[in-house]
């Protein structure tokens, strides 16, 4: 009698093999091929239990181990889910992953395909709640590894900087690094100490972008400085010899570009126009803020002001475009806010009058009657006026999504979802008044 020999299941291996940075990957023989060879000889020594490799090599070098964003590991994963892998082979569980997180997507993964995965140092076996048990408290060293090591590099970072070290970062405008110190660059230098003495002349910072643009002078990755560049200029501390480090500062091992004095006269400056700012923008909210676009630029318009001592202040609406790059750079440039406020506030009251604003109303909402738009609409100009203007701007945002303006006119586009709401607001209103009298 013939004894047949039981048939062994062919079991797919994929190796996996990671590194946490490039260095050596250029060799002839690097860290990844390690990994594989003894990968490979493994799944060789499961030969007769049907083991045998697939043809894909999934290897990421240059990646950290502390999130799931490799090129290669999506590969293995989208691989797995087509049904084309069995066993996952790796040297060691952390080049897997070392975050205890991750590490629990990845065994869900795996067991939603019948997925298991060895490793050629360490002897585990997913299938069993010991062999994950022993997993879970093996990930939770590798974690705890890699914070501690992230700790360690925070805290050198730290004490380096504490001893006024450049640590490496954006290389601000008037320096370059040489032996991994900040060194003055004249040219530059010039234009820093520029910026700094015409702010301190009371010079206007929108003028400044002009002046500078003007003068072909440019930033550090060499496009024109807009508003926004020149005041992270006026904050960086490096410019007057120190080295910041969160709240705190250090003296540097650099020169400064700036002397002591000027330093304290610009940030006084600074803080007494960042006061004066947050003191009328409290006293005059804006009614169009976050609605109101240039039609020209497609950029936000957003409030601004004068006042000079004595008068009265001067409220505007500014084209963004306008306010980075200067006013030539935007035909819009400002437009005074009373005045558009009261067109953008006439053109709302007139689009709620007209009747077939009452049907639309009514259409977008199942929970108002016809009688109840009308009456709230006819509500809206008396109920208005009486209204503080915080109030005001907020039925605003709610009635409207957003006000295009241009050289020949402006354009309300309403929020028809907000009509329903107003009415029953204004009705509200308007029931009160009813119940007090």
């Amino acid at each position: 009698m013939t004894i047949k020999k039981p048939m062994i299941p062919k079991v797919r291996c994929a190796v996996y093999t990671r590194k946490s940075t490039d260095e050596g990957l250029e060799m002839e023989f690097n860290t990844l091929d390690a990994q594989r060879e003894s990968c490979e000889a493994y799944v060789a020594s499961q030969k007769s239990e049907g083991w045998f490799l697939v043809s894909d090599r999934y290897d990421d070098g240059g990646f950290s181990g502390g999130n799931l964003d490799r090129p290669a590991l999506k590969r293995l994963l989208a691989d797995i889910e087509a049904g084309r892998v069995n066993v996952v082979v790796v040297y060691k569980i952390d080049r897997l992953t070392r975050s205890l997180l991750d590490f629990a997507k990845l065994v869900e993964a795996f067991d939603k395909r019948q997925v298991t995965f060895a490793s050629v140092t360490q002897s585990f076996n997913t299938t069993t709640s010991m062999g994950r048990l022993t997993l879970n408290v093996l990930l939770s060293f590798a974690q705890f590894e890699r914070e501690i090591s992230a700790e360690r590099i925070r805290d050198k970072f730290a004490a380096s900087k504490r001893k006024g070290m450049w640590m490496g970062g954006h290389v601000p405008l008037g320096y370059e690094v040489r032996e991994r110190k900040l060194v003055i660059v004249p040219g530059e230098a010039e234009t820093v100490r520029f910026i700094f003495r015409r702010f301190l002349e009371g010079g206007s910072v929108t003028l400044m972008v002009k002046e500078l643009a003007d003068s072909g002078a440019k930033g550090k990755n060499g496009s024109p400085m807009d508003k926004g560049y020149i005041y992270r200029i006026l904050a960086n501390r490096l410019y007057v010899g120190e080295i910041a480090m969160g709240t705190e500062s250090f003296p540097g091992e650099h020169e400064a570009l700036i002397d002591r004095d000027t330093w304290e006269r610009t940030h006084a400056l600074l803080e007494t126009n960042t006061r004066r700012q947050m003191s009328n923008r409290v006293q005059s909210p804006a009614l169009l803020k976050g609605i109101v676009r240039c039609h020209h630029c497609d950029r936000a318009m957003s409030p601004t002001f004068t006042r000079k001592p004595g008068s009265r202040m001067y409220r505007y609406y500014t084209c963004q475009n306008a306010c980075k790059n200067g006013h030539a750079a935007c035909p819009m440039r400002t437009v005074a806010a009373g005045e558009i406020e009261a067109v953008v506030t006439a053109q709302v009251r007139a689009m709620l009058r007209a009747p077939e604003m009452v049907v639309k109303t009514w259409n977008a909402d199942d929970g108002i009657s016809e009688r109840d738009v009308v009456e709230a609409l006819r509500r809206l100009d008396p109920v208005w006026d009486e209204l503080f203007p915080v109030e005001q701007q907020r039925l605003v945002k709610l009635l409207i999504a957003r006000v295009d303006v241009e050289k020949t006119g402006v354009k309300v586009h309403l929020r028809a979802e907000g009509l329903g709401t107003l009415a029953r607001e204004l009705n509200d209103i308007g029931n009160h008044r009813e119940e007090a009298a």
